[in-house]
């Protein structure tokens, strides 16, 4: 179809565009490979199939928070499939004349009305998202207008150049037209038929150039665009996260040069890798409790800037001139900003590829906190208390086993053999709502005639909040302790009813083992065998094997009322619990119950975590009083929850709003209340 000159001008079209295109795609390749090496390689078959069914299937884009614009964004995937594969037989078909990359066979007549009803579906979902950005115009999209008119336009422009080349073509040779049923259908709206053969073939040649400009132009911009994630999406979804999301990996404190992150290629390369995975949906910010609360703090914006800078400065990181970088606080990012993260992890678990926001806050705290000593005042007594008596209140070692009295507990010491421990925390031992739960768990053992012991005033507190604050060094140090105190008495079986602990205990305390370089292999064998077992899951199992016995009947607490359950952070969403409590709750408060708004893998963040329990919120954004307006709404009169920290924050919450009727109990007092109503709120 095209003479000599013009397969020369498409040959030397098709590789300007290459050009184009690779020169921004190797400036990205250079910044990763700038930054810090992480081990992302485990588990490769493992990897490729997680990301072959999250892509291919469009998992990754079909979340409860935006069902419909899941379904828009699939209608514009596969067409962009689709379309992808007519490109190359398009390209072919400018050297080869007549050319049909699946001929003429079934197949190929199939292919054809495929990609003419995903026209459809391609112009249907850009203009959804057309309305939805400027006509709608919802806060999560606040970034890239221009970039999204081009976009949408590029797409408009290669689908509809498209389909006017394929009429034209259909019109020319109507003996062999394909199952093109849009083509025809505007072969026969515009009298296309009627054309003679020479203008036929003017229209067929100028349609032809006019796609082949839209399709190459639109390929060369894709990488100068968010429109990019296409290409990194997915390859950042393989190097995803294998350990559960809150997990924080320790730093060498002994060998590293830099703490956290000061400059840009302080960061990972995965980190850099995430910036450049962005869709810019605004997914993670809307489920933010920072910015829900009015806070200056966005997900979006804090990878959104991540990646402007990486890119301004792409000179000064090819030349390696760290001296170069400006510092990233507060040159990109406010002090303000990083301290309003809960941790939560909810933006990591509606991201479509997965991007992992909360690390990157962790890394610009622990550089101000380690490497410059900027932290909020109210964290000065924070941490000071943890170091002189290893409990955030600084209260005297000696009253850390005051909750038990009465109880008759023994210690390790006193119960070496025990075959549980009992771990309390430090709001377990030290604040008074805390007590109620540790005592609670602690009657529950002894009805079922477990044997357990606790550490007594050898427990210190498990270093959760210092890591999350920054202070990675306090951690390790108040972590070996409590590890060093385990490998006196070999209790393998601890069992936590504080999320944080479980987390710290469970998913963060065995990548120590090695690392601090204090242990024997023998210590070392026993800690790795360590089994940490949360309340909710031990309660569920005591009652499904009917170890317990209830009197719900008696219990005032537990009879004809409605109740719900909060899902805490460190339990559900970053540690997977969701079913436990629950059924825990069926059995002792009977029947099922009435599901919050925000629920199970979606739930709302008290504001505790991440250490914000010790700071100071302003009264018009704290976090928990937007939880407490769902449950207000809710109409329950008890929310249940398992964590001590949901637990206070909620009460605080709840009572602030006039509604501290609603009772908040941790299962374990439910489970308690109902073996014995004397000792009932």
């Amino acid at each position: 179809m095209l003479s000599l000159a013009e397969q020369i001008i498409l040959t030397l079209l098709v590789l300007a565009t290459i050009v184009v295109f690779f020169i921004p795609v190797i400036k990205r390749l250079w910044i990763i490979v700038s930054c810090q090496y992480e081990n992302r390689f485990d588990s490769l078959i493992k990897r490729l199939f997680y990301t072959f069914f999250r892509v291919i299937l469009q998992l990754c884009t079909l979340r409860n928070e935006r069902i419909w614009t899941g379904l828009a964004h699939i209608m514009i995937f596969y067409g962009a499939l689709a379309f992808d594969t007519m490109t190359i037989n398009h390209v072919l078909e400018g050297y080869v004349n007549g050319f049909y990359l699946f001929g003429s066979s079934a197949p190929g007549l199939f292919f054809s009305a495929t990609v003419d009803a995903f026209a459809i579906t391609v112009l249907a979902g850009i203009c959804f998202f057309a309305i939805k950005r400027f006509v709608l115009k919802p806060k999560a999209y606040n970034t890239s207008s221009l970039d999204s008119v081009l976009i949408y336009s590029f797409i408009f422009l290669v689908t509809a150049t498209y389909l006017y080349y394929e009429a034209i073509l259909v019109a020319s040779h109507p003996g062999e037209a394909r199952w093109a049923w849009l083509s025809q259908f505007i072969v026969s709206k515009l009298g296309l038929a009627d054309l003679s053969q020479a203008a036929l073939g003017l229209n067929l040649k100028i349609s032809y150039w006019l796609h082949t400009l839209a399709v190459f132009s639109f390929i060369a911009y894709v990488p100068h665009s968010k429109y990019f994630h296409m290409f990194a999406g997915p390859v950042n979804l393989f190097f995803r996260k294998h350990e559960p999301t809150g997990t924080i990996k320790p730093i060498n404190l002994e060998i590293t040069e830099n703490f956290g992150a000061e400059k840009a290629t302080d960061f990972t390369w995965k980190d850099a890798l995430d910036s450049f995975s962005c869709v810019e949906c605004g997914r993670c910010q809307d489920v933010c409790p920072a910015f829900s609360s009015g806070k200056t703090l966005s997900p979006k914006m804090i990878i959104y800037n991540l990646e402007k800078y990486f890119l301004t400065f792409f000179g000064a990181i090819r030349r390696k001139k760290r001296e170069d970088l400006p510092p990233l606080v507060p040159e990109v990012f406010k002090e303000e900003e990083i301290w309003a993260c809960t941790t939560c992890g909810a933006c990591l678990h509606v991201c479509p590829f997965e991007i992992e926001h909360p690390k990157k806050l962790i890394d610009l705290r622990q550089n101000l906190v380690l490497a410059e000593g900027k932290f909020p005042a109210e964290l000065r007594d924070f941490f000071h208390h943890l170091e002189s008596q290893a409990n955030p209140w600084g209260l005297a070692v000696g009253n850390r086993v005051d909750w038990a009295k009465g109880l008759n507990l023994k210690t390790a010491a006193d119960n070496p053999s025990a075959s549980y421990l009992l771990w309390t925390g430090c709001l377990g031992a030290y604040d008074e709502q805390g007590k109620k739960i540790a005592r609670a768990m602690a009657r529950v053992l002894q009805a079922s005639s477990i044997d357990f012991a606790v550490l007594g005033n050898e427990e210190k507190c498990c270093g959760d909040s210092a890591r999350r604050l920054g202070n990675e060094h306090l951690f390790q140090t108040m972590a070996q302790e409590n590890l060093k105190t385990l490998t006196r008495y070999r209790i393998k079986d601890i069992i936590t009813f504080c999320p944080h602990g479980y987390n710290t205990l469970k998913n963060e305390y065995p990548a120590l083992v090695d690392l601090l370089g204090v242990f024997t292999e023998e210590e070392k064998e026993f800690l790795r065998s360590m089994r940490i077992i949360s309340h909710v899951e031990f309660l569920a199992g005591l009652l499904a094997e009917k170890k317990l016995l209830l009197k719900k009947s008696e219990s005032q607490t537990c009879t004809d009322q409605t109740y719900t359950y909060h899902d805490a952070c460190y339990y559900g969403r970053h540690n997977g619990l969701f079913d436990q409590p629950r059924e825990v709750l069926r059995e002792v408060v009977g029947g099922e119950p009435q599901e919050l708004q925000n629920f199970r893998e979606h739930s709302f963040c008290c504001g505790a975590g991440g250490g914000l329990l010790w700071l100071e919120e302003k009264p018009a954004q704290r976090v928990n009083y937007l939880r407490a307006e769902e449950i207000i709404q809710n109409g329950s009169s008890l929310v249940a929850t398992s964590c001590p920290f949901c637990l206070t924050m909620l009460q605080d919450g709840l009572r602030d709003k006039g509604a501290d009727n609603i009772k908040v109990m941790d299962v374990a007092e439910l489970v308690a209340a109902s073996l014995d109503i004397t000792e009932l709120r």
